[in-house]
């Protein structure tokens, strides 16, 4: 008996903390989301978004020069 639920607890904590974390992550987003990419302000999103990416790449480099 005490084999049975060693192995269960060992196995069980092992999950919950590699995959336990990540199925969390998983579950949070919805399986179908739409995004509208014609919207005005998703294009102003990616924008902007694409302009933080830019500065941390210029910002890369330099500290790499």
């Amino acid at each position: 008996m005490s084999e049975q639920s060693g192995g269960r607890s060992g196995a069980a904590a092992g999950n919950n903390k590699t995959s336990g974390g990540q199925d969390a992550s998983k579950t949070n987003v919805p399986e179908d989301f739409d995004i509208d990419m014609d919207d005005p302000e998703t294009e102003k999103a990616a924008v902007a978004i694409q302009s933080q990416f830019r500065k941390f790449q210029k910002k890369k480099r330099d500290e790499k020069s």
